[in-house]
């Protein structure tokens, strides 16, 4: 049989799948005759019972078993018999029987054969009789217990003791034939009507009523379970023989619900009783499959009976249910959660209708009724979870969850949002929050799956609505006005509705907020509006930095209104009446000074930045200085006077312009006088001439100082400062430039430019003297082209120096960077072609030359190589390791360490080299350059002692070496060294001293080696 006959599936591609039937086996204790009955009547039967009721008691009809049977002929005179008496008249006929025949026989033929052969004769008659009067008992008693079955009215009423009562009336045993066929018979006629049709579910009481009919009949376990596998194969040929796609379902499922009987009927018999998989060849799985989905079935049957006022004896019976259907523990635990979860879904629907109907009246009291009667069924949950005997209770007991549900989308969290700001009003309807409500308003927040964040913000929302008008009550009947303590009062409030003092006070400032709106509505705060406002921040406690905050604000937006239409009026604009209306907002919305400067700086610093802006984008220098040049217009002849119209004073008298309201400390000072050499610098110092063309200085208290950067204020005060010294370039026709000078005055400007710009003395005193440096510095480096310094140059940069005002300081800073820079270039060119000694090293250290700076380590390296070379190479034998080790390292500055490595691997290198040399020059015949060779390799040893003497293949030229060097009359010190370095023996060595004429043995040699 394939997979799909335990599988309830609905796509059409199952049933048109070829399906090819296993050959079936029949069982072994039912005759052909009876089975062939019963089946017939099962297939009458399943028809009369289609479309009896799916819910309650399963129906059983009285007709399921057919009419009575009749008895006629023998089988009444049996049944009218005792079996007592049937036994005792058999016993009668046959020995009637015997006994006439033998009297028969002796009377006819006379003899006693004759007499044996009548009584064997009639008692074989008589045996026959009394056979069949006893033959016809099983069926009579097959019929009677029909009978009585089908007078039973209902099967289920049937007891062991009426069948047994029949068995033993007629002496029958429930292993006969004819009485077993019977009871199988009446077994799955029942059977299959109690199964509902495939359409239809159990109802749960199935496996009870065929166990206990079964019990009642007293049916052998293996003669029942044959009857199932007979109705499942009656199933599989109704399969086979249907052609509907509708009723192929019905059957499968009439089987699945068959196999889920049949094994809870026999329990842990089923595995060898029921040979599903041999039979209908199919799996584990599928009977897995098969009692879970009818299991889960019946279990939700069990459910519907659970409703919110479930208590322990239901949770023990569903438990109890759902061991006895088979169903696993997680499948209860979630169908449990989803019955719970229905439950409440069918509450929140209810108040969403009431909720979204007009009629809100009423309507919100149903809805918090249909709301509290989840929260009531949760706790109920909740407290039945932690009951002691919970272990007995069904698998799910906990909180519900929506999750998983009707409910569980983004679509439907607005409606639970609706749903729980309606509850959240409710519970604030009395003025106050219970402890109750709100440990209520928590678990319907966890029940609806809101987030935190979300249940606060409708909690806050309805909360500060409810406040406000706790507030105005008490602010109307005057109970807030009388308290003692203002302050506890309103606490004792916030902890009523249990609302967070926090936001108590953001209402109270926004109260405070609306009121001041009102007061300045036309402009001006009055006396009495001062008052009330008073009144009003004593009674909401509202802290002094909080209702500044609110008058900078609400008034400061009025002024700064006012501020920006005095400043967009422009230099010319800015009149008396602008001037008036500035000084009534300032003084009318009672503002403070600071306060009233801040909005002032903030509009102010606006303009600034966009004069500074069109600076930037001018295309050249001198717009660049035009557009600066207005920004200082402006705050000379704007904001100066916005400024004292501000504060309410009158314009003061000019002052010496300074760039800083407050003294710079002593140091700057001293550093500034230091600079004032500067012409530049000089030029913005004011005197009484210039003093009188500005007529008055430009203020100084807003400043770009914290809206540019250092960078940024330094080019714009090096702009306008190069304007100042170049003057106004003006192109004419045919290419031409005019420039005109400017006098003083443009230096006045520029020092306001430092004021505007929040530039400190320091700071301008430094763009001077880079400008001034720089100028000076581009000539110097003209005069000193070649880093040579004489008197005629050294005059000009002193004119140079008196033009541009640099101090004698800084202009000798200049000039030895450029000789110096120069000096390193020659240095280190000279030092890379070799023509640098260490004794003009040291020269140049005396002269204070910074050697370090100007020759790289690599070079200095080079020289101490190249020192090292020429000493172990100057012919003179001579090694001075103090000069070596110490004082040229020191004056190279360089590693001792490191020299040390040098000179040995020169001296261990040059030392065989050396050798190779003097052989050389000694086959040239040069003695005295053979002598010098051997000199240095007298030097080279001083620096790496030989442990042993030179090799050489020819010692007759070591000896001749030796002699050539002996000429030269070297000290003895050296002469021995020679002697052991070139490996001569004290007699070859007495030899040589004693040899004639250097040139006779010179020339044998020659001869010998033909030179």
């Amino acid at each position: 049989m394939d997979l799909s006959l335990l599988l309830p599936k609905s796509s059409p591609t199952s049933f048109l799948c070829p399906f090819n039937p296993p050959k079936l086996q029949r069982p072994k204790p039912v005759s052909l005759r009876v089975t062939r009955k019963r089946r017939l009547k099962i297939a009458v039967f399943r028809n009369d019972v289609e479309g009896s009721e799916s819910m309650g008691k399963t129906p059983i009809k009285a007709d399921i078993f057919g009419g009575e049977k009749e008895i006629s002929g023998v089988q009444k005179l049996v049944d009218s018999m005792p079996s007592s008496v049937r036994y005792v008249s058999s016993v009668v006929i046959v020995a009637g029987a015997l006994a006439s025949g033998y009297g028969l026989g002796m009377k006819v033929k006379g003899t006693r054969a004759a007499a044996i052969g009548g009584a064997v004769a009639l008692g074989a008659a008589g045996g026959a009789v009394a056979y069949a009067l006893n033959s016809c008992v099983p069926d009579v008693a097959a019929a009677n217990l029909h009978n009585m079955v089908v007078r039973s009215g209902d099967p289920r009423s049937l007891e062991k003791e009426a069948v047994d009562e029949i068995a033993n009336r007629y002496g029958v045993s429930r292993q006969n034939e004819a009485f077993n066929a019977e009871l199988c018979d009446l077994y799955s006629r029942f059977v299959s009507s109690v199964l509902p049709p495939g359409g239809e579910n159990l109802r749960g009481d199935e496996v009870d009523s065929i166990i206990q009919f079964k019990n009642s009949l007293g049916i052998e376990d293996p003669d029942a379970a044959s009857v199932h596998m007979e109705i499942g194969r009656h199933i599989f040929r109704q399969r086979l023989e249907t052609g509907d796609r509708d009723a192929d379902i019905e059957q499968r499922r009439a089987f699945q619900k068959l196999v889920y009987v049949s094994t809870l009927v026999f329990g842990e018999a089923s595995t060898f009783l029921l040979p599903w998989k041999r039979v209908f060849k199919i799996t584990d799985a599928q009977v897995e499959v098969a009692i879970r989905d009818n299991a889960q079935r019946l279990y939700a049957l069990k459910l519907n009976s659970v409703g919110r006022d479930v208590d322990a004896m239901q949770l023990i019976d569903l438990r109890e249910a759902q061991l006895q259907y088979r169903l696993s523990d997680e499948v209860a635990a979630d169908m449990f959660r989803e019955h719970a979860r229905k439950l409440v879904e069918e509450n929140i629907t209810i108040a969403l209708d009431v909720l979204k109907s007009r009629s809100r009246t009423k309507g919100l009291t149903k809805v918090v009724e249909e709301l509290e009667k989840i929260i009531a069924f949760n706790k109920l949950l909740v407290s039945l979870s932690n009951h002691p005997e919970v272990a007995r209770f069904a698998q799910g007991i906990g909180p519900v969850s929506l999750l998983g549900g009707e409910y569980d989308s983004d679509r439907k969290i607005d409606d639970l949002k609706l749903l729980y700001r309606a509850f959240v009003t409710e519970s604030y309807s009395s003025g106050r929050m219970e402890d109750k409500k709100l440990e209520d308003l928590n678990q319907l927040k966890i029940i609806f799956g809101l987030g935190k964040r979300e249940a606060e913000t409708m909690l806050l929302e309805v909360a500060s609505k409810v406040y406000r008008k706790r507030l105005a009550q008490a602010v109307s009947s005057g109970d807030l006005d009388i308290a003692t303590s203002k302050a506890a009062y309103l606490q004792n409030l916030c902890e009523e509705l249990h609302f967070d003092p926090q936001k108590a006070s953001e209402i109270h400032e926004d109260i405070y907020k609306q009121k001041l709106q009102q007061a300045v509505a036309d402009g001006d705060l009055s006396d009495d509006d001062v008052a009330s406002l008073l009144r009003l921040r004593v009674m909401l406690c509202i802290p002094q930095q909080t209702v500044d905050a609110a008058h900078a604000d609400i008034c400061g937006r009025l002024f700064e209104k006012a501020v920006r239409d005095a400043i967009a009026a422009g230099v010319e604009g800015y009149d008396a009446d602008v001037r008036r209306t500035v000084r009534k907002a300032s003084q009318g919305l009672r503002l403070t000074t600071d306060t009233a400067m801040a909005i002032a700086s903030k509009a102010v610093r606006a303009m600034f930045t966009n004069y500074i802006k069109r600076s930037r984008a001018a295309g050249n220098r001198t717009e660049a200085a035009k557009e600066l040049k207005k920004m200082i217009a402006f705050n000379t002849l704007v904001v100066t006077q916005l400024v004292s119209d501000i504060k309410g004073e009158s314009p003061a008298p000019p002052d010496p312009v300074k760039t800083e309201p407050e003294p710079e400390p002593k140091p700057i000072e001293d550093e500034e006088d230091e600079w004032e050499s500067l012409q530049t610098l000089r030029k913005t110092r004011p005197n009484k001439e210039v003093e009188e063309k500005l007529a008055k200085p430009g203020q100084t208290e807003i400043t770009l100082k914290d809206d540019l950067s250092d960078r940024d204020k330094e080019d714009l005060y090096r702009t306008y400062l190069l304007y100042c010294i170049s003057g106004e370039v003006t192109v004419i026709p045919f290419g031409a430039r005019i420039t005109t000078k400017k006098d003083n005055s443009e230096y006045q400007l520029l020092n306001q430019l430092g004021g505007i710009l929040g530039m400190t003395s320091k700071e301008i005193v430094e763009v001077h003297r880079n400008l001034a440096e720089q100028a000076f510095k581009q000539q110097a480096q003209v005069i000193l082209a070649d880093g040579q310094i004489t008197k005629a140059r050294l005059e000009q940069l002193n004119e140079v120096q008196k033009q541009v005002g640099l101090p004698s300081e800084s202009a000798q800073k200049v000039i030895k960077s450029i000789t110096t820079t120069k000096m390193a270039a020659a240095i280190e060119s000279a030092v890379s072609q070799g023509r640098i000694t260490i004794q003009q090293v040291r020269e140049l250290r005396e002269a204070n030359v910074e050697i370090d700076n100007i020759i790289s380590e690599g070079l200095r390296e080079n020289l101490f190589k190249k020192t090292v070379d020429e000493m172990f190479s100057s012919g003179t034998g001579e090694f001075d390791e103090e000069e070596v080790y110490t004082k040229i390292p020191s004056d190279l500055n360089i590693d001792k360490d490191k020299a040390k490595g040098v000179v040995f691997d020169l001296a261990k290198n040059r030392l065989s080299n050396s050798l190779v040399q003097a052989v050389s020059l000694l086959r040239q015949r040069n003695r005295t350059g053979a002598v010098s060779s051997l000199n240095d390799m007298l030097a080279c040893d001083k620096a790496v002692s030989a442990e042993q003497p030179l090799s050489w293949p020819v010692p007759e030229e070591l000896a001749d070496l030796y002699f050539v060097y002996f000429k030269s009359d070297p000290p003895h010190e050296k002469l021995s060294r020679m002697q052991f370095l070139l490996g001569i023996s004290d007699s070859t060595a007495s030899a040589l001293r004693e040899r004639g004429d250097y040139d006779d043995d010179l020339g044998n040699e020659v001869d010998e080696f033909n030179f």
